[in-house]
């Protein structure tokens, strides 16, 4: 898997809902909800497709009811397809 050029991320944020850019390598998504228990849930969902997608992002619970979300490729050193697939599959979660 390679990464994607800067017009392929630009190209994939137009369409990718929520997620903004973050650094140079990743891409994130802040949320704010009703209370800690609905944050907690969604975490909890995140995890199950995450696990099925055999990719994580780096996940932050803060304040009460915040989660932010980050995906990058690791082991590629910056953004790849399977960044945006699973940015795709948390979208649709929302």
């Amino acid at each position: 898997m390679s990464t994607l050029s800067e017009v392929e991320i630009a190209e994939r944020l137009a369409t990718a809902g929520r997620w903004q850019r973050g650094d140079r390598h990743t891409i994130v998504l802040e949320l704010k909800f009703d209370d800690f228990a609905a944050a907690i849930s969604f975490v909890n969902r995140v995890a199950e497709v995450a696990e099925q997608a055999n990719h994580h992002p780096d996940i932050l619970i803060h304040g009460w009811n915040k989660v932010r979300l980050e995906l990058s490729t690791h082991s590629e050193g910056g953004l790849t397809d399977a960044d945006f697939a699973l940015a795709g599959r948390i979208e649709r979660l929302l």
